[in-house]
């Protein structure tokens, strides 16, 4: 498992970039830089489940591990989803069960620095590599405007 950093200034408050990336209509646009049509299903409370859906019903389902609102969101990976239920752990999910996704705020002067690390298996790095940086400008994007 290979832990991935991501970083971007944006000219925006914290409290602004967080309800870009949580709240419903702006998730949903900058989590198009993966899958077209993604959403989650949470109520974002600390110790809760989220699950990460396609619009085919099929994600994964995570626990919120840490939240901190306008510093910091970190997600523990558990298992995957099909049409719309949590699947027992099989050998594959228990590659990358217990991974990790975090958000991570820092404001200073009405700008905010946003990083995001993500651990992921070395055949899905190509992926994240290419789509995060996305996901990235459109967060950025959304909170700037």
């Amino acid at each position: 498992m290979t832990t991935l950093k991501f970083t971007v200034d944006i000219n925006a408050p914290a409290s602004k970039v967080w309800r870009v990336l949580w709240d419903d209509a702006t998730y949903r646009k900058w989590t198009t830089a993966f899958c077209e049509g993604s959403y989650a299903v949470s109520n974002w409370n600390e110790g809760d489940a989220v699950h990460f859906l396609a619009p085919n019903g099929d994600g994964m389902y995570s626990v919120i591990e840490k939240k901190i609102a306008n510093q910091l969101m970190s997600f523990r990976h558990i298992g995957n989803i099909k049409e719309y239920k949590e699947m027992p752990l099989d050998e594959e999910t228990r590659l990358w069960c217990n991974s990790k996704e975090t958000y991570e705020l820092s404001e200073e002067n009405n700008q905010t620095q946003l990083t995001v690390s993500i651990d992921a298996l070395e055949t899905y790095v190509g992926f994240f590599n290419e789509s995060m940086p996305k996901a990235i400008e459109l967060i950025k994007n959304l909170s700037e405007n």
